[in-house]
């Protein structure tokens, strides 16, 4: 009697031309969702069956070698049919999982795969280079002042290395790793001191080159990409370039104009003000702005008009004079 044919795409829920990047990503999600120690009571004896299905089917598919014997079974995978000894194994002898020292795999994989060997190594001896580690990407929030004049940041991120246990290999002897749960990699934390260059914008991309991830084939490690984010200013509003800022003018600085004191990025400046500027007004300060895509923006003044709260005697006076002289009121 044959044994039951094991979908092992299936499992990992993905296509039968599926990359080694897609193979490792969909094993990733499903053995952080189905780790037993992350169940308790009938829940864990589920997830520890589902977790077994899981190892397996990434045991196969993540090996060049187990994975071509596995896809040459044909068109059997399409109708879950039983699947008995392939011909070309006849004759052998097939070892039990406890001889093989495979754990608990299925009987399906014992009868296609007998004491065939156990782990990766094997399949990525057959690599035709290094592969390079994954790229990193994380967000550095930043004020507004040290994008346009550059700066240096502390950077704390979070990254994964290989398993100093099993070495990337997801196997600790017979068996899988415990200490990465046979994922090959663990979380760390890593701390960086980085230069902000002068110019940089909301969503600048900043590479830090080999500050990513390990290889866990001889490669060289992948790249750190920041993602800047600016905090939000207390004068300054920011669009791209740009820059607006609001400037309070008394009514009689508004009617009569003025020069008044303006704050920029580079220090204060002195603006001229038209007499009869209106509320919602705005004046330009040229290249007072940030960078952006190589051209400088412009700082844009708008203007606010303000009633004073207190006025003296005298001040009252001499606005009841100039509703006189304006309206023709009699006050």
């Amino acid at each position: 009697m044959g044994v039951a044919y094991q979908d092992y795409y299936q499992t990992l829920g993905i296509d039968r031309k599926a990359n080694e990047k897609e193979i490792k990503a969909a094993y990733r999600k499903l053995a952080r969702k189905w780790h037993p120690d992350l169940h308790s009571g009938k829940e864990k004896q589920a997830a520890e069956e589902e977790f077994k299905k899981i190892n397996e089917a990434y045991e196969v598919l993540s090996d060049p070698e187990k994975r071509a014997k596995y896809d040459q079974l044909g068109s059997n995978w399409r109708n879950g049919e039983d699947f008995g000894t392939p011909p070309d194994m006849e004759g052998f002898r097939f070892y039990s999982n406890s001889e093989a020292g495979m754990g608990d795999f299925s009987e399906f994989f014992e009868t296609l795969f007998g004491g065939a060997g156990f782990g990766r190594a094997k399949g990525t001896a057959n690599r035709t280079g290094p592969i390079k580690g994954q790229n990193i990407e994380t967000e550095l929030q930043i004020s507004l002042e040290e994008a346009y004049h550059g700066a240096e940041k502390s950077l704390q991120f979070t990254t994964r290395d290989l398993c100093p246990v099993c070495g990337g290999s997801g196997h600790n002897r017979n068996s899988f790793c415990g200490r990465c749960n046979g994922i090959g990699e663990v979380q760390a934390i890593k701390s960086l001191s980085v230069k902000i260059p002068a110019g940089v914008h909301e969503g600048s991309r900043i590479r830090l080159k080999g500050q990513g991830a390990e290889s866990g084939y001889g490669g060289p490690k992948g790249d750190l990409y920041m993602i800047i984010r600016l905090k939000p200013h207390p004068v300054f509003a920011v669009n791209k370039a740009d820059l607006e800022n609001e400037l309070v003018l008394r009514p009689e600085q508004a009617v009569l104009g003025d020069q008044v004191q303006v704050k920029t990025l580079d220090g204060t400046v002195t603006m001229k003000v038209p007499p009869g500027i209106h509320t919602g007004k705005r004046l330009r300060l040229k290249g007072k702005g940030l960078s952006y895509k190589g051209t400088r923006g412009d700082q844009y003044v708008r203007i606010s008009i303000d009633i004073p709260g207190n006025i003296t005697e005298e001040e009252e006076r001499l606005y009841r004079e100039l509703a006189v002289l304006s309206r023709g009121v009699k006050v």
